[in-house]
This record gives structure tokens, sequence and C-alpha cells, in this order.
């Protein structure tokens, strides 16, 4: 089925000249003499292709390349044309890519300006998102979370600002996260790679970019209008970036290769128009404190400040909806100036026994193992009293899945029995007790 680009976000525009490229002539020729010369190419369809522009945009630099004597035409009857007229790389032209190789190996899609990223981040905000609760309650629709909750949550996505969800471990806030993400559902564009006073930083990435399916025209159709925008960017679902416990100060900072000279956008940069996860908060080698810092000036200004290799720095767009995650309470890990920036805080706390009784039926249905009462009364009157009725998200799954373990490894049919709940909790926490080394 092809997905269609979604009304709500407005393409960028195709272009239809050089100078709707925004880049510099000598930059545009160096990057087609460095492809032509890296990649073997020697026709305008294919250079269309790795460029990510329209034909009549290569053309125009082939044509000024050739009347530089970089380019030779070869003619239609090459080998390798298919009918095309074909080109190379003249001797001096040869030299020029090496030279310009010898700057920056960069070659292929030709960049974006920032200037006009920025224009496109604006059509595209994640802040022009219109969810409905119906929306949410859908993508949450795997957990069981309390109506106040989702009243809360509800403003905070549809706002676009900063969350920070905290409460005790094992209650979904990761996977209200991932929920948070899949409600999005709309598309939008990231640029293949953007240019910044002639420095070339990548942006498209497989890994965080799930590219969206083109759509393809009625053949028949007179008017063709399927993929009508700048080829340079890449139609993809809003993204989201997650991280954990790795997460460092320096992976919010541009990436330089000294070996390529070229950049390698950050994470939160990749995260533009989408979701950036921050999870276990606190479990970091950087301090609560320090990181939600290095956040300030993006929180509240919308840009974030980025250096290059020489020391400059330089603003970029900064529209994401950064989600913060921790089991620790906010004051133990945040000053109040800190707090202040972070516009919803949202406590997730554990079920109550009547939802905690509804996750393990949920569960126990899915994974085929029927309810037994005196299995369930053993857990409530027996179990749970020894660790206060303190109810958690995960405990459900974690029970069941031990039942399971244990039937399986038995030869029984699945069961749930008082004395296989009991083998099932001892596995859920660890007895204090001293042990000798």
């Amino acid at each position: 089925m092809n997905m269609q680009p979604t009304s709500r976000v407005q393409a960028p525009p195709p272009c239809r000249s050089i100078a709707d490229t925004g880049l510099s002539p000598v930059m545009m020729r160096d990057i087609l003499l460095k492809t032509m010369f890296r990649m073997n190419i020697e026709t305008i369809s294919a250079l269309e292709r790795v460029l990510a522009v329209p034909a009549r945009v290569v053309q125009e630099l082939i044509d000024e390349a050739r009347g530089q004597a970089l380019v030779e035409a070869l003619g239609t009857l090459h080998a390798n044309s298919g009918g095309e007229m074909g080109y190379r790389l003249s001797d001096s032209g040869k030299a020029r890519a090496l030279d310009a190789l010898s700057q920056s190996e960069y070659y292929g899609a030709l960049p974006v300006p920032m200037e006009a990223y920025a224009e496109q981040v604006k059509r595209q905000s994640i802040r022009n998102i219109e969810i409905t609760r119906e929306q949410l309650t859908k993508a949450m629709g795997h957990l069981i979370l309390p109506p106040e909750l989702l009243d809360h949550l509800g403003p905070a996505v549809g706002s676009g600002r900063s969350i920070l969800m905290y409460g005790p471990p094992g209650n979904g806030k990761s996977s209200i996260s991932n929920g948070i993400r899949d409600a999005l559902g709309d598309k939008i564009y990231i640029p293949r790679a953007i240019e910044y006073h002639g420095q070339v930083i990548t942006v498209y990435d497989p890994i965080v970019h799930s590219r969206a399916e083109e759509t393809t025209d009625d053949p028949t159709a007179i008017r063709r209008t399927a993929n009508r925008f700048d080829k340079r960017y890449v139609l993809c679902d809003r993204p989201t970036v997650v991280t954990g416990g790795e997460l460092t100060l320096d992976m919010l900072d541009l990436k330089y290769n000294p070996t390529a000279r070229t950049y390698t956008a950050p994470l939160q940069f990749k995260s533009t128009g989408g979701v950036f996860i921050v999870d276990d908060l606190g479990r970091q080698s950087e301090p609560p404190q320090a990181l939600i810092n290095r956040w300030i000036v993006p929180l509240e200004e919308n840009k974030d400040i980025l250096a290059l290799q020489s020391g400059e720095k330089f603003e970029v767009p900064f529209d994401t909806l950064v989600i913060f995650s921790t089991n620790f309470h906010p004051n133990e890990i945040f000053d109040k100036a800190a707090l202040r920036r972070i516009f919803f805080k949202i406590k997730i706390d554990g079920p109550n026994q009547e939802d905690f009784l509804k996750i393990f039926a949920l569960v126990a249905r899915k994974k085929g193992i029927p309810l037994d009462e005196a299995a369930l009364v053993h857990l409530l009157k027996k179990k749970y009293p020894t660790i206060d009725n303190i109810y958690a998200n995960y405990q459900p799954v974690f029970l069941i899945d031990q039942m399971i373990a244990i039937c399986e490894f038995e030869g029984l049919p699945y069961q749930m029995t008082p004395d296989l709940i009991d083998r099932a909790w001892a596995n859920m926490f660890v007895r204090q007790e001293a042990i000798e080394h």
C-alpha cells in the first residue's frame, strides 16, 4: 500500500534550477566532480539519482563544468550510456576532483543550506501536531493506564514541549514514551545533508530515520503529482531517538570525521521534528543536572548551539519533543531552575490492586495460562502483604513468564497454582542476607 505524504506537512519545493539549490556554484561543481570520480558515473540519469536533483539541474552543472574544460562528452554510443550522452572527467577535471577530495571527502546528494532547512523545520514543526485522545489511547492500547494519566499526557504531547516522567521502576515509563512516539503517526522530510558556511553535515541516518514508501503516479494521469518535493530530502516517519544510561554530553555535539573532513549531526539534531527520549535519567555517567543544563537553551529558545572543528559556534533549529524518564524523585536530581524549564512533570505510579488484576488477567490470556482463583488469592493475601501491597506494572509479566518456564521444565500443561506462585515470587525479589566471601 502506498503511503501518501501527510497533508498537514508542507513539502520542500523541488529544485528547478541551480539557483534553487541555494548552494555556491563552486561547491556544486566540486560535489559533481567528486561524485563522478568516486562512483565512476557517466550519465545524467545516474547523476540525477545520486545528486538528488532533477536532470535539468544536473545538465546545467555538466554544461558549466564542460565550459571550464573539467568534463568531456563521450557521445551517445558509449558502452555504458544506454542511449544517453555519456560524460567523463578530463585530466584537469580529475585533478580538480582530487584537490576537492583532499578538502572534503563528501560526495553524492547535494546538501540543503541551513537557512532553507530551518524554513522546512517550521513547516513540519512537532508543535503543529494535533493529537486527539483517541489517537493517544490507541497508541497506548497495549497498556492499562488510569484515565487521569491520559488527561496529563494528552496536552503534554500536543504541545510539543518537554516532558519529565518520574516514579518507581517497572511501571511502564519507557512503554509510555514509545506509545507517545507511535501516536504521532505522520511523516516529515529529513535532509540527507546540510551545508553551513561551506561545511557539510550529514543528517539522514537509516538507523534513526524510517523511510516512508514513496507514492507512484497513475501512468494514465495527465498530471504527475507524486513525490513532488526536493529530493535532497527523504520522506520519513517522525524520528525517535532513544538513549539510556549510555548517554554522555559529547554525544550531543557535532561529530567531525578527520579522515573524511565531514561532520555528522548529533543525536538531538537527527531527532528534529520528532521525539528524543532520555530513559533512566540518573543512571548516566554524567550528573542529571549537567545533562539538563545542556538542554536549557534548546528547551527555552527552540534553537541549539553547535560548534565546528574550528571552534566557530552556530545556531541550528531545535524542534523536538524531549521526554525525560527517571526512577528518582525530581527534587533529588534537579535544582528548581532546571525543573522550571521542563514544561510538564508527570508522575507514573504503580497500579492499584484492581488495575493490577486487570493487567494480570490480560497477560495470562495473551500467554495462554488459565487463571486460578486459589493462586490469585494466595498471591494477593500472602505474597503482596510482604512488600506492603506495592504493585508494579512489570510484575504480572514477570510472574506469569516464571510459571510458564517452570511448567515447560516440569513437562506440565500451563497452569497457575499457589506453589507455582511461590516459586515465581522467589525469583522476583532477592532475600536480604549476608554472603561470606
